[in-house]
């Protein structure tokens, strides 16, 4: 084995290291929100997972093992499965440190209005394009998500979109790494006959969709058990 093997694992810990250093600063303390984070999070690896194990059973993607370990669990690099840790870790810290320190004041009407016809959008795309099934499963499972919020007029979907286009930018260094932008090969790679085939750089365009899918639906069950150990306390 050699520092190639450890292409992903870099990968995982890099996005992870400095968001959990400080989550200890004394004017973040981010650590004080995880106890929220915990539960949510590992429902939502968990369905990743299972989507995660299928797919790559499916060839819709797979992982190229000179960049990998060799450490296994349910027939998934140990790189993947941390993913869906730590990844979702750095990326709510980013949301929590945007909602702690920036206001997101918007016209309400207009913002759920947007979002809805934005949810409206994937979910024709996905559906037009019901053969490829990453495209398909990504954008129809969040267009379900975003409307629905839309509909609840969730207060921190603003400041969840708003945060979002902050990740990205890490998104598409590390996203890139692994899709092949900065190495001989990607670590991740795909079968194009299952997506749209339009890549951002070398990350598919179905990858932005799925983060948002992944964060989103971490974000709503960190807020909903915030909000109801609030309501119990009062």
């Amino acid at each position: 084995m050699n520092l190639t093997n450890y292409t992903y694992l870099l990968v995982d810990v890099g996005c992870f290291i400095i968001p959990f250093i400080f989550s200890y600063h004394p004017k973040i303390e981010f650590y004080k929100e995880v106890k929220f984070l915990r539960l949510p999070n590992l429902l939502t690896a968990l369905l990743f997972l299972v989507w995660d194990v299928l797919f790559t059973h499916m060839g819709i993607w797979g992982f190229n093992g000179n960049y990998l370990t060799g450490f296994n669990i349910l027939n998934l690099p140990i790189e993947e499965v941390l993913f869906f840790f730590l990844i979702p870790y750095s990326c709510i810290f980013t949301y929590w440190c945007f909602t702690k320190f920036v206001k997101a004041s918007y016209t309400k009407k207009i913002f759920y209005l947007s979002i809805k016809f934005f949810a409206f959008c994937i979910f024709v795309t996905g559906s037009i394009n019901f053969n490829k099934y990453y495209t398909a499963v990504t954008f129809i499972l969040l267009a379900i998500l975003l409307f629905l919020l839309a509909q609840l007029k969730v207060p921190y979907l603003k400041s969840f979109m708003m945060s979002f286009g902050i990740i990205l930018f890490p998104f598409f260094i590390s996203n890139g790494l692994l899709t092949g932008s900065f190495i001989a090969e990607p670590v991740v790679h795909y079968n194009n006959a299952y997506n749209l085939g339009i890549r951002i750089f070398t990350i598919p365009i179905e990858d932005v969709f799925y983060a948002m899918l992944l964060l989103l639906l971490n974000v709503s069950g960190y807020e909903y058990l915030k909000r109801q150990r609030y309501v119990s306390i009062s």
